[in-house]
C-alpha cells in the first residue's frame, strides 16, 4: 500500500485575545486549514486554558492536538513560531494522557457525568469546612475529613492546582493519582496520598446541605454535591505533540527541581 506524502491537514484554534487569533489568521494563511473534525493535527494557539479547552471539544475525535504558548505559563504548550511547522510537527513526539471521569450526584438526586484532564477537586461553599469522608475501592480511609477541599490529580494535573495545594507531582509513567487534600484542619497531619491509577475514589459529603460543597472536573462545575466518585476513563485516550527539546516528561521532571 502506497504511504500518502501529502502534508498534514491543519486546523486552527485560537484563544480569543487579539495575539492569537491574529497568529491564527498568519497561520491559516501560510498553511492552509480546515475544520476540525476533518484535520489530521489540531494546532491550539493560547495558555494551558486554550489548551484544555480544546482537548474537551475534541475529546471523542481523539485528534492529536499540538499547542504553541501564546498565554502565560504554557505548561502543555511547545514555544510559538510561524515558519518551520510542518517540519516541527513532523519531528514532534506523541504524549499520551488519559484523563479522569467524575460522576456526581447532587443534593437533589441529579447524577451528572464529567471528564476531566487535569484532576476533580471538591471545594466548600459556604465559611464553614467542608466534611467529607474517604473511600478507596470501596474501603472507607477516612471516615472525615474536614476541609477546605480536596482533589484527585492525573499526572499531567500535577503540577497544577494540585501543586498549589502542596500536593506531589507525578511523572507521566508513573501510574499514579493523587488524592490532596486542601487546607485539611482534620486529621492535621494528613497530606494526602499517592493511588494507583485503576483507584475507584469515593468522596461523600457529609452533612451536604449545612456544609455545602461544590466539584469541579477542570473547569465544570456541579453545585451542592452530596457524593463524588472519581475513576480514570481507560476508554478515551488524549494524544498531545511536542517538540523534543519540549518534552512534557522532562518539564514534570524540571518542576520536581524547580527553586
Amino acid at each position: 500500500m502506497a504511504v500518502s506524502s501529502r502534508p498534514p491537514l491543519l486546523a486552527f484554534v485560537s484563544a480569543a485575545t487579539v495575539t492569537a487569533r491574529d497568529a491564527r489568521a498568519c497561520l491559516e494563511k501560510r498553511y492552509g486549514a480546515v475544520a476540525p473534525a476533518q484535520a489530521d493535527i489540531i494546532v491550539a494557539l493560547g495558555g494551558d486554558g486554550l489548551m484544555l479547552q480544546a482537548l474537551h471539544r475534541n475529546i471523542r475525535r481523539q485528534t492529536p492536538i499540538y499547542g504553541m504558548n501564546l498565554g502565560t505559563v504554557g505548561f502543555l504548550l511547545n514555544t510559538y513560531r510561524e515558519i518551520g511547522l510542518l517540519q516541527r510537527l513532523k519531528r514532534a513526539r506523541k504524549v499520551t494522557l488519559t484523563p479522569l471521569r467524575m460522576l456526581a450526584t447532587n443534593t437533589r438526586g441529579q447524577h451528572f457525568e464529567v471528564i476531566a484532564i487535569n484532576e476533580v477537586s471538591l471545594l466548600r461553599s459556604s465559611r464553614q469546612t467542608a466534611r467529607i469522608a474517604v473511600s478507596v475501592d470501596g474501603k472507607k480511609r477516612l471516615a472525615e475529613l474536614s476541609c477546605d477541599g480536596a482533589l484527585v490529580a492525573t499526572p499531567a494535573g500535577s503540577t497544577a492546582y494540585n501543586l498549589s495545594a502542596h500536593g506531589p507531582i507525578l511523572p507521566l509513567g508513573a501510574g499514579l493519582l493523587a488524592l490532596t487534600p486542601i487546607n485539611a484542619f482534620r486529621p492535621r497531619r494528613w497530606r494526602g496520598a499517592l493511588l494507583p491509577r485503576a483507584s475507584k475514589v469515593d468522596l461523600t459529603i457529609l452533612d451536604p446541605r449545612k456544609r455545602p460543597v461544590a466539584a469541579a472536573a477542570d473547569s465544570v462545575e456541579i453545585a451542592n454535591v452530596a457524593k463524588v466518585t472519581v475513576t480514570e476513563a481507560t476508554d478515551i485516550v488524549l494524544t498531545l505533540l511536542f517538540d523534543p527539546e519540549h518534552d512534557l516528561e522532562e518539564r514534570i521532571l524540571k518542576e520536581q527541581f524547580a527553586p
